[in-house]
């Protein structure tokens, strides 16, 4: 672990990106990792729980950076580059199948192994982000609605205090990278190498509105771009995006 990295390991807490946000407010400017071995209150995108028993890594990077706040939604992206990254030097080579979703998912196959969860609070001249990385390690639930699965049933053994290890390391070299938003233009080809071919079918659920088409890729500050049924390209800079059934392994 780069031995700029601060870690505090807890047994038990509710969610680490809570934790994270709270010393935030007392005055944590990081970097540091936050790690639980358990979350009783463990959260996705949207609202959505996350199943936080003992054996996968939960663990949050609150860190303090100097960026413009429209570049704070990239944080996801650098984010599931580092992911990608650390699953690959713990298995020794890219699994098949390993890729990113947009904006925050990391899947083998089409089955989710890892989520984000960046949040930020804005100061005056800067932005105090909580990052926060699930990584399926040792389990997966089975409820969630859709798939899913950890890393030790592809043959990647490793545990969460190793893991958080090599995403420090990672994620340290990938913020480096994008330079508060400098560096995006490598950011964001690094994630368009490991996601799915333009072309690939997909759909975006806004909310009020599903758009099925086919993955465009990233425009430059990051959104995603698919060309929809009718012909046209749209822009999506929040929704959730889903796989036809049919997907292959390199799906977006």
């Amino acid at each position: 672990m780069p031995q700029t990295i601060r870690t505090l390991v807890l047994d038990e807490t509710g969610s680490t990106n809570r934790e994270a946000l709270a010393r935030a407010a007392e005055g944590e400017t990081g970097p540091l990792w936050i790690m639980a071995r358990r979350q009783t209150a463990g959260r996705g995108r949207s609202g959505r729980s996350w199943v936080s028993e003992r054996g996968n890594l939960y663990a949050t990077l609150v860190t303090r950076m100097a960026c413009p706040p429209a570049a704070v939604a990239q944080v996801s992206l650098v984010t599931g580059v580092a992911v990608h990254d650390a699953v690959a030097e713990a298995a020794g080579r890219v699994p098949p199948g390993l890729r990113l979703k947009w904006p925050n998912d990391v899947l083998i196959g089409r089955a989710k192994c890892a989520g984000i969860l960046a949040e930020s609070v804005l100061g005056q001249n800067t932005v105090t982000v909580a990052i926060g990385v699930g990584i399926n390690l040792a389990w997966h639930p089975g409820d969630l609605g859709r798939e899913a699965t950890h890393l030790a049933v592809h043959g990647i053994d490793i545990s969460p205090d190793a893991m958080l290890g090599l995403l420090a390391a990672t994620m340290d070299r990938r913020l480096t990278q994008w330079n508060g938003g400098a560096g995006f233009a490598a950011t964001r080809a690094a994630w368009l190498e490991r996601a799915g071919p333009a072309g690939e079918a997909c759909s975006v659920n806004l909310g009020g509105e599903v758009i099925a088409g086919a993955f465009a890729g990233l425009d430059d500050s990051g959104a995603l771009l698919i060309d929809d049924d009718a012909g046209r390209r749209r822009t999506v800079a929040f929704g959730d995006v889903s796989l036809p059934a049919a997907a292959e392994a390199g799906a977006v």
